[in-house]
């Protein structure tokens, strides 16, 4: 689900949304709240993470951000006794109602919502022509915020990493680390050579549905997609989305991979603590790390290394900030140079989507009600124990995909089918109220290219992003074809029942152009602009005859000493789906590496 499409809680921590009323909701979520820190599988309360006030004076190893992947690399290199880990990141704990599946919380300060530079052919419709890029600001990072879909992408994408020059990447590599974080619920139903039990971090479908999803994917069958495991031997087809859930409660990375590891006396977890650089030696060693909490600054010595995990924003951020990076845009910033790394902070990309809003003559809603809170209290079943629709997705290509790679071009999802604010009841049964649904096409494989900049050499600034969606024209024809095809699949025998209605409001600035063309599609794509939260590529993983590489295969930071990235910016090109799985499949790796490196020498003596 797109961070730019989320429906909007109304808390402390949120903006009131136009479609809910304000006092009414607001009293449902503090009520709610109530609730759910009696239920210890949801809330957790005994088992929170109690976060420190001030780190030691150095430790072994210093991950910055909580995220997917650095929560993950956080906990493992912390199962090892012998080293001592820090953990730091920006945003908070999570929020008590963030277990509940219907309530993501993406429009909450919880969210950084990076807004970008103003873009030349992409977001036009939008204020000041800019496009905003969503990502967790909480431990957990954006597995606390998102909308909880495990997608590992294709085999391919993998396969073709390793080409590039990527060793130990293909998909035979990264499959066993993908399956040793998984415990899948629905293992049985599974190809085991592909899933497994045991892992840290439950993997299951919702414990709903909405009653139309088995209409979607005979609709999907009739235009030659079959019901598959997408994570599995294959990756076009159809499925009910597996989810970072089980028992109908949302499973961030936070909850996963830190709460079980919070009783180490080796990890300590500071929040609310910004980095702002790394410090190196004249050697180009990484020795401390420099970050503000509460208005104070510390300095903390690295004794081994330093790991970068703050997301394909800000991890180049950070190192650009700490010296590594174009020499001419660090002198342009004014920060001194430690290492002229080019590829930092360039190949940034994202995968880009449009929402098609149409309505059904389905008269039944589901609502955030008292009735649904019992159901869910009691069962963890209802509306608030899953996304809807948002859960029915397929991979399918268009004319210019070639099936014989398994390697579809465009991610199909059916949304529309979360839970609606509280109501009043239909006084009049007679009037047939149709009821407002989405399906939204996303471009998997962009080509357009952006960067990453810094505005100054204040750390503390944000940085400048300039996607350039579209730059590329293939990458709006592409997403053309996404739209067309989900106009087919509305017209399908399996979903005539439900006389699909797409809304034919003309897009602003599109109206001279005929209603349904290619060329009004093509406008409407670049005017209403949604970006997938995907984003990945500014530090990119390559060999040393790739002069934009940031990291080796290894995720160490080329000409440098100590560092290593682990997030989705090391990704050469974005994987064919949600990236939550392969940014924690990236930190199981990272976590890898670093004790081949290091446990010969340093943990001997615990064999």
């Amino acid at each position: 689900m797109s961070c730019n499409n989320c429906p909007s809680p109304i808390t402390n921590q949120a903006p009131l949304s136009s479609t809910c009323p304000g006092v009414v909701f607001v009293s449902f979520l503090s009520v709610l709240e109530l609730f759910l820190k009696k239920q210890c599988d949801l809330e957790d309360p005994c088992g929170r993470i109690t976060p420190r006030d001030e780190p030691e004076i150095s430790y072994d190893f210093i991950v910055i951000g909580a995220g997917s992947g650095g929560a993950t690399v956080a906990a493992r290199l912390s199962e090892e006794k012998c080293f001592s880990v820090l953990l730091l990141e920006t945003g908070l704990d999570e929020i008590s109602w963030g277990s509940v599946p219907a309530l993501p919380i993406a429009s909450t300060s919880l969210n950084w919502q990076h807004r970008g530079e103003v873009e030349k052919n992409s977001c036009l419709n939008k204020k000041e022509k800019r496009c905003t890029f969503c990502g967790g600001k909480v431990l957990g990072g954006t597995s606390s915020i998102n909308g909880m879909m495990y997608m590992r992408g294709s085999h391919k994408d993998y396969n073709d990493w390793e080409k590039l020059g990527n060793k130990y990447w293909s998909y035979e590599d990264v499959l066993p680390f993908f399956k040793k974080s998984e415990n899948n619920i629905q293992i049985d139903e599974l190809d085991p050579v592909y899933h497994s039990k045991g892992g840290p971090l439950p993997v299951s479908r919702f414990n709903s549905q909405p009653p139309m999803t088995p209409d979607i994917l005979e609709a999907a069958k009739e235009l030659g997609y079959n019901t598959v495991d997408l994570n599995g031997k294959t990756h076009t087809g159809w499925m009910v989305a597996q989810t970072t859930t089980n028992k109908g409660s949302r499973y961030s990375t936070a909850r996963a991979f830190l709460r079980p590891a919070r009783s180490r006396s080796n990890l300590h977890i500071m929040i609310n603590s910004t980095v702002t650089t790394i410090v190196f030696d004249d050697h180009k060693n990484a020795v401390a790390v420099e970050f503000y909490k509460n208005g104070r600054l510390f300095k903390v010595g690295i004794k081994k290394e330093v790991i970068v995990s703050a997301g394909a924003i800000n991890s180049p951020q950070i190192l650009m900030n700490s010296g590594i990076g174009p020499k001419e845009e660090l002198e342009k910033a004014k920060v001194p140079v430690v290492h002229n790394l080019p590829g930092v902070g360039e190949n940034f990309h994202d995968h880009v989507q449009y929402l098609l809003p149409m309505t059904i003559n389905e008269k039944e809603v589901s609502a955030y009600d008292w009735a649904s809170v019992s159901e869910y209290l009691l069962n963890r079943k209802g509306p608030l124990s899953s996304t809807g629709g948002w859960q029915v997705t397929g991979m399918i290509n268009t004319k210019f995909a070639n099936p014989e790679d398994d390697h579809p071009d465009i991610h199909m999802v059916f949304g529309g089918y979360e839970a609606s604010c509280p109501k009043p009841p239909n006084t009049n049964p007679g009037v047939n109220l149709r009821r407002p649904v989405s399906i939204m096409p996303v471009v998997l494989h962009p080509k357009s290219r952006g960067y990453v900049r810094l505005s100054n050499n204040n750390p503390l600034s944000r940085p400048l992003v300039t996607a350039n969606i579209f730059d590329d024209p293939n990458d709006a024809t592409v997403l053309v074809e996404g739209i067309k095809f989900a106009i087919r699949m509305t017209k399908t025998r399996a979903l005539a029942k439900y006389d699909f209605q797409l809304d034919k409001t003309p897009v602003k600035n599109c109206e001279h152009l005929e209603f349904g063309s290619d060329p009004y599609w093509e406008c409407a794509v670049r005017h209403d602009t949604s970006t997938g939260g995907h984003y990945c590529g500014s530090c990119k993983m390559g060999p040393d005859s790739d002069p934009m590489a940031v990291v080796d295969d290894h995720l160490k930071v080329k000409g440098v000493w100590r560092v290593r990235i682990a997030d989705t910016s090391i990704m050469p090109r974005v994987t064919s789906g949600n990236t939550n799985a392969p940014a924690i499949m990236i930190g199981e790796r990272a976590a890898h590496f670093i004790k081949m490196n290091w446990m010969p020498e340093y943990c001997s003596h615990l064999n």
